[in-house]
């Protein structure tokens, strides 16, 4: 089955590959374009030199597709392959079953013989380790650099608490005429402390001051969070070992994906990209037709670069995931895909939006910090609220408004226009700032339609 146009474009590295991408899907710069029953596509892209650019997409690897292009770019998918794939997803016809030229069978063979290859060297390694037992790092060392940074992190804290007492005691005015400087100068001595997780919270709360109506009470919610935060750290020994493990993640110690792997077809669900001056994190969806599970997939690329890990919306990998320690959390790490991704048409169960906000509530509970859910709402259509929007279910009087950045995404109109006043099912995230929709369906049997 062919893919979407919104399943190619969610491959593209960047906004700046979409469009130019977007601009290459159509048959004028292509000659020579073709495909095999493999599930391998080919063509040539007419670019700004004498001669067109070969490009090649191969989307039978289960890891994910590859791409192969002449032109210079660095970006993969370029805006070729991109381009390519929006051939063949607007028009099988453009694309048509043919035998592949010399240049592109070269690079499927080789692509194919490599992957054989890998393969049979990670067999003879797992034998390997397998006979001979695996040699693991000095546990002492290990333990006494853990012993270190724990202590650096609880002088961290304990300062922490200090200048949060300080802030209170002094007003919150004081913290609108201090400026940024000093929340800058708290983050750098939390990131001295090894505390990435607590100096990410430090500067979050240098933003509320002066950042609209009602920054005060923003300002001392934020400051009682990260009073929780320290205290959980300092009081780490008596927590359950599950929240235990959720307050070393928060504060920002590296865990290892160690739950046990789960093999489902994983629909991708959603997929986008938030970045800061110093990294840019890549959030993906899954949902497990056959378990029910939603986890969270989290990759990171330095800034201006995305992150490698790509997904195609609204198809479904056969693959293992394995999640990461502490309760409520649901970020997993993907592990062995077992066949290419396929186009489905599952969607998740729904739930109504008064039932939504008390799931939130309920994951509070293990996770006091946590910004959201995953949550897929049933029946629902978008309505104005002034200068808002919110959703409503179809049957009762219940509604749940959209968060302020969903208002301003292109992808709510794409759900008013799917819509069109009737009910659809949304999947988005639910938390305290109101609900943002990443992912719909109409009524029926509709395709899903992205919204990030």
């Amino acid at each position: 089955m062919r893919w979407t146009a919104d399943q190619v474009l969610a491959l593209a590295p960047d906004d700046a590959s979409r469009k130019a991408g977007s601009k290459l899907g159509a048959p004028g710069p292509w000659s020579g374009t073709g495909r095999s029953g493999e599930g391998t596509m080919w063509g040539l892209c007419k670019g700004s030199g004498s001669s067109p650019y070969r490009t090649a997409v191969d989307l039978t690897d289960p890891s994910g597709p590859a791409y192969m292009c002449s032109c210079p770019s660095h970006k993969v998918p370029c805006k070729h392959a991109l381009g390519l794939l929006l051939l063949w997803a607007g028009d099988d016809g453009a694309v048509p079953p043919g035998q592949a030229p010399d240049w592109a069978a070269r690079w499927t063979a080789g692509r194919r013989k490599r992957a054989a290859e890998k393969a049979e060297k990670a067999e003879k390694r797992a034998a390997g380790t397998a006979g001979s037992g695996s040699r693991s790092a000095d546990p002492k060392a290990a333990r006494r650099r853990a012993e270190r940074r724990a202590e650096r992190i609880t002088a961290g804290a304990t300062e922490l608490e200090q200048r949060l007492a300080d802030l209170l005691r002094g007003g919150l005015a004081a913290a609108e005429q201090a400026g940024y400087e000093l929340w800058e100068e708290t983050a750098a001595r939390m990131v001295d402390a090894q505390a990435p997780g607590l100096a990410a919270r430090v500067r979050e709360l240098g933003a509320i001051p002066s950042s609209g109506p009602g920054w005060p009470v923003r300002l001392l919610e934020e400051c009682a969070l990260l009073h929780l935060l320290n205290q959980g750290w300092l009081g780490r020994e008596r927590l359950p070992e599950a929240l235990a493990a959720t307050v070393r993640s928060r504060v920002g110690l590296p865990a290892s994906a160690d739950g046990p792997a789960v093999r489902d077809h994983w629909l991708v669900l959603a997929q986008y990209d938030t970045a800061d001056a110093k990294l840019t994190t890549r959030r993906i969806w899954l949902y497990g037709t056959g378990s029910g599970r939603t986890v969270l997939l989290l990759s990171y690329g330095a800034a201006g670069r995305a992150p490698e890990l790509a997904l195609p919306v609204g198809l479904v990998l056969d693959a293992e995931v394995s999640a990461y320690p502490g309760a409520g959390q649901l970020r997993a790490a993907l592990g062995e895909r077992f066949a290419p991704p396929a186009p489905a048409r599952t969607r998740p169960p729904g739930v109504t939006t008064a039932r939504a906000a008390a799931r939130y509530g309920e994951a509070l509970r293990d996770d006091p910090w946590l910004e959201s859910v995953p949550v897929t709402l049933e029946e629902v259509v978008p309505v104005p609220d002034g200068e808002s929007w919110q959703l409503a279910d179809a049957g009762n009087d219940c509604a749940l408004p959209l968060a302020p950045a969903a208002r301003a995404r292109p992808g709510l109109w794409r759900l008013v226009a799917l819509s069109g006043g009737a009910p659809v099912t949304v999947f988005g995230e639910c938390g305290h700032r109101g609900f943002t929709p990443l992912a719909a369906w109409p009524q029926g049997e509709g395709e899903m339609v992205t919204l990030c």
